[in-house]
């Protein structure tokens, strides 16, 4: 036996523009929040002063790229997760090889290739050699025999009789480095999950209102 049930068409309709309603709210909502966390996540890098530069490194995307959907997602996510992360969690930080972190001082210049020089690469561009100075209290030091230059850094001195030479400090020996935390990236995600929901009802009354 078959039963046959006719549905008004008003009301597939209806439903019909009801769901089309839903699509349209929800991928709204859900691009509005993208969009917030991306920007409450930037100003928090910057305002921790770790600059313009790693702040848009934020990016988001909206899901699906096109069209509207009851099941639209943002994804948020930072090029730079490596840095990101690490002013995110304060990890403590050890050499990989399991001896010191030479931390650069003043005296030490720049990379030639940017970032933080090296111990090698110090004394390939210094061609001065550097030695080690163990202090019972407080961090050893690495140290050159050179002259400063005006910019108060060491090189290389031509003096034969060694006048003004001195002994420069030149990196610090630490055996790890606790990072601190500079940021709170879930502070930011938990606040935009949780508008989801009243921007979905919003959206959704703002369809029907303009319907």
């Amino acid at each position: 036996m078959k039963l046959k049930i006719d549905i008004d068409p008003d009301i597939v309709a209806m439903m019909t523009a009801e769901v089309a309603a839903g699509e349209r709210a929800v991928s709204a909502a859900m691009r509005e929040a993208g969009t917030a966390l991306k920007s409450d996540w930037r100003g928090q890098i910057t305002g921790a002063g770790l600059g313009r530069r790693l702040a848009n490194s934020i990016r988001s995307q909206n899901f699906p790229r096109s069209g509207e959907s009851l099941e639209a997602a943002a994804l948020v996510w930072s090029k730079a997760p490596v840095i990101v992360g690490a002013h995110d969690t304060g990890p403590l930080i050890r050499s990989k090889d399991g001896f010191w972190l030479a931390i650069p001082l003043p005296a030490a210049g720049k990379s030639t290739r940017g970032g933080r020089i090296t111990p090698g690469e110090w004394e390939r561009q210094r061609g001065l050699r550097l030695r080690f100075v163990y202090r019972r209290t407080g961090p050893s030091l690495l140290v050159a025999e050179g002259r400063l230059n005006t910019k108060g850094r060491a090189v290389a001195s031509r003096s034969k009789t060694g006048r003004g030479n001195v002994t420069a400090p030149i990196f610090l020996l630490v055996p790890q480095v606790k990072l601190p935390k500079r940021l709170d990236l879930n502070r930011d995600a938990e606040r935009a999950l949780d508008s989801v929901p009243g921007l979905i009802v919003a959206r959704w009354v703002e369809v029907h209102i303009l319907n």
